[in-house]
Parts: structure tokens; sequence; C-alpha cells
């Protein structure tokens, strides 16, 4: 069930707030019964047979933390969560992995390796996570401790269980086991607005800019020569449409969440406007980062162990990163990709503080985001593409290693710009992505780049209601006040949200593949 869905909005959303509220905030208990039950049908709806995987993670993870808790033995408690994390990473292991294993093995050995008919339970990347943060959490500090209940409500919340944010159990669960659970008509309304918010970006931002990077993306993937201007088109559009999506469905886990009184981490602060690309991380899937950063990297060492560990530690933990995100090589190419510029940017950081250069003028300022950017477009190539040779060949056309080309349709070689285009060396080739409309492409573009760059993003315009778990430390030059004006505006907005589902059913999000 898609949170874009109209069985979702409209069926079970409803009648999961209407029982909520009915349901007397003294009650809590049963308020949390009542969230468990929605949370496992929502859950079940898509395929009811993986709720016992779900339930024996659950089961398994918390009798290992228990175990944890109560015996203290410094080597026993060393084997217990070894067995814990390595049982979470087999098991996520077979059912994301084994089909990409046995395709390394038919390509490097002389027998070919049949694949598993293997489904990928949905979401068994995230509760996985969850869990295994949880058991760390819990070997590095022995008091911890919360009753069954809690902790299972803590993992199968709705909200976050299908694509995150990858939430702490020191961040919810206190939330959870106060005496009422409590959500104001404060807590409705911002929730609500924050889960229109995201459902505009993906439905009007993001599934409108995955048109173009489609048809140019799907062109490429069936082997048909990609032009300059068409690629870098392709790229750009596949940049915005993965950043509202994945902006969209976190406003709209986030706006979820808030309904029921229960606030989430940031998990994605507008990250296009990052400067570095250690800054971008701190920006992009930010509850991914910290896991990576402190259950991995530093537990590899993170930057205490020398310069050269360090960029050992870099590159391993964004590798992972990169097959995390998916079973392929473009994957492993895409992480390695940017363990490397984070490697480059610690260096380039290092050379600026031996040499006090620590102010940062306007100037340089956009000159890094620019810089960023493109190196974050490069990448994008191989998140999106899925064999290797069409990708390298991709990026190449990108660089102008096959010549300044452009489509035959995307300008007539009379007009002006036409013209300029010969003169400075380039060619006009046949239109292979057949794009419905070059001016309406660069158009969209035009307009989501401004949404991406220079508006505020949403825990901005609702910085006075304070939407997230952390504090918001910068407002932006607009806040929302949700009155009588604002509710029409989103009146308005809710209609248009009505009106697609007329028209075409709702793409599922990006990140719901992994």
């Amino acid at each position: 069930m898609l949170f874009s869905s109209w069985q979702f909005i409209f069926l079970f959303l409803p009648v999961t707030l209407l029982v909520f509220f009915l349901i007397p905030a003294r009650l809590g208990n049963f308020r949390k019964i009542w969230l468990f039950a929605t949370s496992l049908f929502f859950y079940g709806y898509w395929k009811v047979e993986y709720i016992p995987l779900l339930l024996f993670s659950i089961g398994f993870n918390y009798a290992i933390a228990e175990g944890l808790s109560r015996f203290a033995g410094r080597r026993f408690s060393v084997h217990l969560v070894t067995l814990g994390v390595v049982l979470n990473l087999s098991l996520l292991g077979y059912y994301k992995y084994t089909n990409f294993i046995c395709d390394v093995l038919s390509t490097v050995s002389p027998f070919k390796v049949d694949r598993f008919n293997i489904e990928l339970p949905l979401a068994i990347s995230f509760f996985t996570f969850t869990q295994i943060g949880y058991l760390v959490d819990v070997y590095r500090d022995r008091k911890l401790h919360y009753n069954f209940f809690d902790y299972s409500l803590f993992v199968v919340f709705f909200p976050h269980l299908i694509a995150g944010p990858i939430v702490r159990h020191w961040e919810i669960i206190p939330q959870l086991t106060q005496k009422e659970i409590k959500a104001s008509t404060s807590d409705l309304a911002a929730g609500w607005t924050l889960f229109l918010l995201g459902l505009f970006k993906k439905l009007f931002l993001a599934d409108a800019i995955s048109i173009p990077a489609t048809a140019i993306f799907g062109a490429a993937e069936n082997g048909l020569s990609t032009n300059f201007l068409d690629a870098w088109l392709g790229t750009i559009a596949f940049a915005l449409q993965i950043y509202f999506d994945f902006s969209g469905y976190s406003d709209m886990a986030i706006g979820l969440a808030r309904m029921f009184g229960i606030k989430f981490p940031c998990n994605f602060n507008s990250p296009y406007k990052s400067d570095s690309i250690v800054e971008f991380w701190k920006r992009w899937h930010i509850t991914l980062t910290r896991f990576f950063r402190e259950y991995l990297y530093f537990l590899l060492g993170g930057n205490r162990c020398g310069k050269v560990r360090q960029v050992f530690n870099i590159m391993v933990t964004m590798l992972l990163s990169g097959l995390w995100h998916g079973a392929g090589v473009t994957f492993i190419i895409w992480g390695a990709l940017h363990g490397f510029y984070l490697v480059v940017a610690h260096q380039w950081q290092g050379w600026r503080k031996r040499t006090g250069w620590t102010n940062n003028p306007r100037w340089y300022r956009t000159v890094a985001t620019a810089v960023t950017l493109f190196f974050v477009l490069i990448s994008w190539v191989y998140f999106k593409v899925s064999d290797l040779h069409k990708a390298n060949h991709f990026t190449a056309t990108m660089l102008g290693g096959h010549g300044l080309t452009m489509s035959v349709e995307a300008l007539p070689k009379s007009s002006f710009l036409g013209k300029t285009w010969l003169l400075i060396g380039g060619r006009m080739v046949a239109d292979t992505a057949k794009l419905d409309s070059y001016t309406w492409t660069l158009e969209l573009i035009g307009v989501l780049a401004l949404f991406a760059l220079v508006f505020p993003n949403s825990q901005q315009l609702l910085v006075s209601y304070e939407p997230i778990f952390e504090t918001v430390h910068t407002s932006g030059w607009f806040k929302l006040r949700l009155n009588a004006a604002t509710g029409l505006l989103l009146g308005i907005l809710f209609y248009g949200v009505i009106r697609t589902f007329f028209v075409s059913a709702p793409s599922p999000f990006l990140y719901f593949n992994f």
C-alpha cells in the first residue's frame, strides 16, 4: 500500500486516525495496540506471507538484547551481539544478494549458476538496520531495556517501516512509553500539512520529471546512442526525480507520525544546496548516513587511526552503502565514486586548515556548490543505469567523449542558438529519446531546480511547529502559518491530488526498491 495510493489516503489513514482519536488518551496502551495492529495490516497488505518473517526478526532481536542486558560477562556479550548482527545480515543477505552472488559466480566461473526464485521482502533493509542499531546500543549500554510490546511497536510503526527514516530507539520509544500518547489538533494540522507537501512533491514534481528521465535513460538501456544534450537533460531530470521522490516520501513519513503525536528525526535537508560532498552526505538520507557512520565507520576506527586507515574506512563504508542500495556492480561503482569524492574532500579540507584558509566567501560557496553538484550528477548515472558498459558509455557522452551532439528536434538549425551550436563545433544528430517537448522539459527542470536550490524546504516552512525531532536551525526566508488561508491553499492542493487519481495510478517510491 503506497502512501500516495487512494487506498491509503481515503481508507487506511482515515480509519486509523479516527479509531486512534476515539480511544481516550488515558488509555495509552489501547492506542498502542491499535497502532501495532494497523501497522501489521499495512505491512501484510503487500504480502501477508512475510509477516512471520518480520515478527521472527523482532522476537529474535529482542531476545538477544535481553540476553545482553541480563548477562554482563564481557566475552559472552561479544559472542551474543556478534550472533545477533550476523543473523540479521545473513537474513538480509539471503533475500537481497543471493541472486547477485549467483550472477557473479556465473561470470567468473566456467559453470552457469542458476538464480533462485527469491522475492525481496518489503522493508527488510530498513527494519534490519533499525534492529542492528538497537543491538549494538544495548551492547554498549547494558542498562537499556524496554518491554517487548513497546520495542515491537517501535519496529513496526507504519510511517517508518517501509523506507525509513531509520529511527533510533531513544528517539521514538520514550515517546511511546508516556502514560498518555497524546496527539493535539496542532500535531494533526502540522502532520497533515507535511503529508500534503510530500504528496505534492511525489505526484506533481517527481512523477512529472520522471517522464523525460525515463525516456532518455530508457533509450540508453535499449542500446540506442544518446547525444550530449540528452545525456545531460536525462541525468539532471533523474537527479531531480530522485530528489523530490525521496524528499516527498520523507515529508509524508514524518507527517504521518506527527499526526499521531510522534516526532521523527530529519531525513532530508536540501542536499543539492551543499557546498561539499561531506555536507551532501549530512543532508541526503540523513538517518542512513548516521547509521553507517556510527555503526560501521566508527567501528572501523573512523579518522582516529591515521590518514591511510581513514581512507580505507571511508571507502569500505561507501562501498557497502552502494551495495545496500542495490545488488549490482553499478551500485558498487556509485558507492566507490562517493567514497573517492569524500576522500578528496577531506584532503581538501585538511589543506585549507593547514594553510589557514577558513573563510568561505559567497563566490567560493557558489563555485563549491556547483562543483559538488556536478560530481553528484555524474554518480547518478551509475545509480540509474544497471549495465556497467552502458553506464560508462552514457558518462563518456556527458563528458563530451562522443562529441558535442544534439537532437535535431531540440533546435532548428536555422535558429540563432542552432547556428551558434554548429559554430562552436556541435553536431545535430537523429533523435533517439523521443521527448514530447524539449521546451517543456527545460522549463520543468528550471522550475524544479528553483525548488531544490533556492526555496525553503518543508521543515523550514513549518519551523514554527517544530516538525521534526531535532531543532531546525535555519528557518529560511519564508515561514508557513497554518491558518484559514493556508487551509484553503492546502484544500486546492488536495483537490489536485484527487484529480490525479482519475488520470493515472501513482508510481512506487524509488526507495521502496531498497
